[in-house]
């Protein structure tokens, strides 16, 4: 059997996809350019009111009004979490607790004011927090390193500061330590990823809060607390902690506010909201939509607060605060400053010339931005640019003239209308310059996008194409990987080398997509040329058009259901409202596939015995006993796949959908009964998904043997559910339990979770070790037995007549058998040999299920039953329909059986409590089995992924079970022939079960067909994956691309690189298997 070849070929084949994917990538998810120039004192952005006087000491730019400002930022703090509506006679957990925000607004109108505080998307933590210092947008592709922050080298308010001699204080979330680093005057980080931990990050910042305050060894001062974020992950804002946390946060804010001086600024934000799901990281309206609260002990309002809150962007931050604080406006800020602020105790006329000082400043820097990045990035549209550019000049040409008819702070009465008008005009141009940025950093490399495309799509061509022609040349694996192993790298060094002549910078990926698209184009042409050289020796058509036209007419007519309901799927990726449901569209086409082929079964007329003339007569046709087998199994499927139903996750663009209540932990669950029900039953689903795996073992011979695996399926799989059961106990008790008995339960929560870890890796390293799990007996002196064993008292005389000759036919069978191969040559009888194969995947496959359960909710274990139960049917309908075809090609897997298994994987993504969105992630599963921070992101990274990824890890796994099936019910096909055998007194014997040794009767076709399994898997991901990618390319300038179609392409790329590797590793486990059977037998053979 060809082993490595087939691996090799099929990792050649992913990486040409992970090529295109990365360079797609690099086309659609471009990040902004970063300007290096940093804003200073010297620069002339001074408007003319100050040029005439000399600024006061410590101020740069515009007057200081503030010598010390406090920034406390509330992570996930909602607008409506700090909106105070006395109305509300039973407000629910999140409203109303922060009641000292409403009293300093009502009693003190002109010193404090609420806003609503509107972030810019994606909402994650790390991005607001870049747009909190730098005043700038992040862009979406920065979501994917929020847990590897990056140190911000962009010009920022932090550098600002620190730069003109401040000194800034930080205490809380460790996400600055790495965005900041060596920034601070002092600071007081604490581990922010445990989203289960409410309390350490804030309890930290209440223990040096007050007294650094009181120190006065600052000049900023930052406080980032995380448990309102936490407890929203953990129990969503509708939960009791919530009050609890919220209260908690009123009553650090009631106690700061007495220690506040005269020249100090408080600044409460809210970095982004959440869901009602306590989740962020979309675009939606609860994500967005934050708090801003801002106080001092002298007045900042010249006039009272509006009706309604006003909205202001987060970028508005930046500005305000630097000319608060007398420092400079950073570099790439595009952000509009807060006028209202610097009003103060003046006059309303003296107010408006304030205002426009600071807007004169504000809009020179972004003016002075625009040209910079338009010079360097070239992406900016010039028509925008130079719209404006006129804007700028107008307003800045109106301004200059006004200052002239100016005396001090005197302006005539006919000037004073113009005031108002002029301050609009500097608003206009800087609200025009922010969205002209927003839409041009949603800038794409299309010829990238387009190469990415094709690479996708020649690669999708090449594995429909090599599992076609496989099945004629078993040498294809072979014949065809030298030569792309050999262009490949041949065309990397081309490119090199015109890099070096144009003195260009090499781009890694571009080499490696230029690698890739060379070993493409050297195996097609090496077949093209084989095949026609084959052609002209031969006389006869390349395969392709081989065989009469009936033939190839049956078979495109036997290809198109199946892949006219893959063509459908893929033609929904183009569809956002496809997209949003597509929860429901997977079940849907998976029910619909199922019942084409039972269709088909019926019109080709394989479910009908041949008819005989008393039926013609009548016009009836019987149907076969095996179809009632049939249409039991899809009855099942169709009710798994209704059942799977319940554990949806919910997205905002649907707002009458409710999550799955399963999704949620058991801890969340008040009533003690109902949350012990659950337990009970959860642990029940566990032990009897062991009894099912122990019982189809044992059925085949798989659990007779002593071996450490077969031992370790006996005695460890009841231990690790003992495992599990612990680790669920205690972690929907770690609220309730107090005093020591919570120390242990903190120890428990890390222990059990590690406990599964180290069984689970143990065995699937003597999975790997020694995957045979077969019993061989010596039946040296049983085998010439000539007794016939006794079956009890003979019911006949026939039955006396049958004994004799049988007992005279083994004495001639003893003897002859000793005559042929000696008496000393022992015969072995081998239990389980004929399911080894499939033996060795199903325990990895439970191993794989436990360790993926473990990092889910505890009643999601529902839903993984019900994805074994799935995917047994899914193989048994398989197996029964090619019975039924009477499906000579044993060797090649049906194109429907593969969709079938992948729109499965499809479907369970969604009924595990996933959605191809960023607010859906599984964050707590990082936290499984580790208490406190991670020292490293792969970890973390490893097990969200695992989580999210459940549905294609199983099912690419399992994917060689599409082969192997149809072998292991060899068995029970052959015994319900039996009888019927029997009855017959010229058949004496049964011809003996082979089972998947037959795979071994012939190698090279065994090889073959695992090579063509893979290439079809292969293409049916890639062909979703193109469509996907096609998808975001065609709507790149969509109005939900940034909302459905980019976070749908980047799971699609993700699922596709874990379901390829898993893919690799199942067929690897199958190689393994084979190689330990050959040395088995060679073993056997010297005995």
């Amino acid at each position: 059997m060809q082993r490595w070849p087939v691996v090799l070929f099929l990792a050649w084949v992913c990486l040409l996809f992970f090529a295109g994917i990365g360079l797609f990538m690099s086309g659609f998810l471009l990040t902004r350019i970063e300007l290096a120039s940093s804003s200073s004192c010297s620069d002339p952005v001074v408007p003319p009111l100050w040029e005439r006087q000399s600024l006061p000491p410590g101020s740069c730019w515009a007057p200081q009004r503030f010598s010390k400002a406090v920034l406390i930022i509330i992570d996930a703090l909602h607008f409506e979490f700090a909106h105070f509506d006395p109305a509300k006679t039973s407000p629910l957990p999140y409203e109303n607790k922060l009641g000292v925000l409403h009293q300093l607004a009502t009693s003190q109108p002109r010193h404090a004011r609420l806003y609503r505080f509107r972030a810019d998307p994606p909402t994650a933590t790390m991005q607001r927090i870049k747009g909190l210092t730098t005043g700038s947008l992040p862009t979406f592709i920065d979501v994917g390193s929020n847990f590897a922050s990056y140190a911000i080298q962009e010009d920022n308010l932090l550098a600002q500061l620190v730069q003109n001699g401040r000194r800034v204080v930080f205490m809380g979330d460790d996400t600055w330590e790495g965005l900041f680093p060596k920034k601070f005057f002092r600071s007081y980080f604490f581990p922010s990823f445990n989203v289960k931990d409410l309390h350490t990050v804030d309890d930290g910042i209440l223990q040096h809060l007050y007294p650094t305050v009181d120190s006065g060894e600052w000049d900023l001062l930052i406080a980032h607390f995380l448990g309102v974020d936490h407890c929203g992950h953990k129990h969503g804002p509708n939960h009791p902690e919530m009050a609890k946390k919220l209260t908690q946060m009123n009553e650090m804010l009631r106690s700061l506010v007495d220690h506040l001086g005269n020249d100090t600024l408080l600044l409460v934000a809210g970095d982004h909201g959440m869901t009602e799901t306590g989740d962020h990281g979309g675009d939606s309206e609860k994500e967005v939509n934050a708090a801003l609260f801002v106080y001092s002990r002298t007045p900042l309002f010249g006039s009272g607060p509006p009706e309604e809150p006003e909205t202001v962007p987060q970028v508005n931050l930046v500005p305000t605060v630097a000319l608060l604080l007398g420092v400079p406006i950073p570099y790439s800020n595009i952000g509009e400053v807060m006028a209202e602020l610097f009003a103060g105790d003046s006059d309303a006329v003296s107010a408006a010339l304030e205002q426009l000082s600071v807007y004169h400043i504000n809009a020179k820097q972004v003016y002075r931005f625009l040209q910079s990045y338009s010079l360097v990035a070239q992406d900016l549209p010039a028509e925008q640019l130079q719209h404006l550019q006129e804007l700028f000049s107008s307003a800045v040409e109106e301004h200059t003239q006004l200052l002239t008819q100016v005396h001090g702070t005197t302006v005539p009465p006919e000037l004073k209308p113009r005031l108002g008008s002029l301050i609009g005009r500097f608003q206009h141009y800087l609200r025009e310059a922010r969205a002209v940025c927003t839409q041009s950093w949603a800038r794409f490399h299309p010829l990238r996008m387009v190469g990415g495309c094709i690479l996708i799509a020649s690669s999708c061509l090449l594995c429909y194409m090599a599992s076609e022609l496989a099945a004629s040349s078993q040498s294809l694996c072979c014949s065809c990987l030298l030569y792309p192993l050999f262009w490949g790298p041949v065309g990397a060094a081309l490119l090199w080398l015109v890099h070096v002549f144009t003195q260009e910078g090499l781009d890694l990926l571009l080499v490696s997509s230029w690698a890739a698209a060379a070993s493409q184009l050297g195996f097609f042409w090496h077949w093209w040329g084989r095949h026609l050289k084959r052609a002209r020796l031969t006389g006869s058509q390349p395969p392709l058009a081989s065989g009469g036209l009936r033939q190839r007419l049956r078979a495109w007519l036997g290809l198109a259901f199946p892949m006219g309901i893959l063509f459908f799927r893929c033609g929904a990726m183009f569809s956002d409202s496809f997209v949003v449901a597509e929860a429901r569209v997977a079940p849907f086409l998976l029910a619909s596939l199922v019942m084409l082929l039972v269709g088909k079964l019926h019109w080709d007329g394989h479910l009908t015995v041949p008819e005989g003339p008393k039926q013609q007569l009548l016009g009836v046709s019987s149907y076969r006993r095996e179809i009632w087998y049939l249409l039991c199994l899809v009855a099942m499927l169709l009710v798994c796949v209704r059942l799977s139903s319940f554990f949806h996750q919910c997205r905002e663009e649907i707002p009458q959908c409710r999550p799955s209540v399963f999704l949620s932990p058991l801890a969340s669950l008040r009533n003690t009964r109902a949350k012990n029900f659950f337990y009970l039953l959860c642990v029940a689903l566990l032990a009897g998904l062991v009894y099912a795996v122990q019982s189809w073992l044992r059925h085949y011979g798989n659990l007779n043997s002593s071996d450490p695996l077969v031992l370790f399926v006996r005695w460890g799989f009841p231990l690790v559910v003992l495992c599990i059961a612990c680790y669920w106990a205690v972690a929907s008790s770690v609220d309730d339990s107090l005093g020591r008995l919570q120390e242990l339960v903190q120890v428990a929560v890390v222990v059990f979770p590690r406990a599964v870890y180290g069984l689970a890796s143990m065995g699937l390293l003597l999975l790997l070790c020694n995957p045979m799990t077969v019993f061989a007996k010596d039946t040296r002196e049983l085998a010439g037995s000539i007794v016939t064993p006794y079956l009890g008292v003979p019911g006949s005389e026939v039955d006396f007549l049958h004994v004799i000759p049988q007992i005279y036919k083994r004495m001639q069978e003893s003897q002859k058998s000793r005559l042929e191969r000696g008496s000393c040559r022992a015969t072995v009888a081998a239990y389980g040999l004929g399911s080894v194969y499939s033996a060795a995947l199903v325990i990895a496959l439970t191993l794989l299920g436990f360790l993926l359960m473990l990092l889910h909710s505890e009643r999601l274990s529902f839903a993984f039953l019900l994805l074994f139960v799935e995917a047994f049917v899914l193989l048994h309908i398989q197996t029964c329909a090619r019975g039924l075809a009477r499906d000579a090609e044993l060797f090649s897997v049906p194109w429907y059986a593969v969709i079938s298994w992948l729109l499965a994987a499809s479907q369970f993504f969604y009924s595990t409590g996933h959605q191809p969105i960023f607010p859906a992630i599984h964050w707590n599963a990082a936290f499984v089995g580790f208490h406190l921070d991670h020292s490293m992101n792969l970890l973390p990274a490893v097990l969200v992924g695992a989580n999210t990824f459940a549905s294609h890890i199983l099912f690419a796994v399992g994917c060689p079970l599409l082969l192997l099936w149809p072998f292991v019910c060899e068995m029970s096909n052959s015994q319900r022939k039996k009888a019927k055998k029997e009855s017959q007194e010229e058949l004496q014997e049964v011809e003996e079960h082979m089972m998947e040794m037959r795979l071994r009767e012939s190698p090279e076709e065994f090889s073959t067909a695992l090579l063509r399994l893979g290439l079809k898997y292969l293409f049916v991901l890639g062909a979703q994956l193109l469509a996907c990618v096609c998808a975001a390319m065609i709507l790149r300038r969509h109005l939900m691309v940034w909302k459905v179609f980019a976070p749908k392409f980047l799971f699609e790329s993700l699922g596709f690189v874990v379901s390829s590797i898993c893919l690799l590793l199942g067929i690897s486990l199958v190689m393994r298997v084979d190689c330990a059977v050959s040395t088995w037998f060679s073993q056997l053979r010297l005995r």
